[in-house]
């Protein structure tokens, strides 16, 4: 059970484009803050390593 949830460094002080990270041993979970009850991505150390590199160079911003 993820527990210590704590939000994106981009969050903006509306609160969109906000998503929640927290860990749990070796898994990384990720969740929207505008609907925490609708589920969550969660990543093995290599796959978040991925996911967070991709993320971070622009891949993850639909344009």
């Amino acid at each position: 059970m993820y527990q210590n949830w704590r939000k994106g460094s981009r969050t903006t002080a509306t609160g969109a484009d906000c998503v929640e990270i927290a860990r749990d041993g070796a898994l990384t979970a990720v969740r929207d803050t505008k609907n925490r009850a609708g589920g969550l991505l969660e990543f093995g150390p290599r796959e978040w390593a991925r996911f967070a590199d991709g993320a971070k160079g622009g891949a993850l911003d639909g344009r």
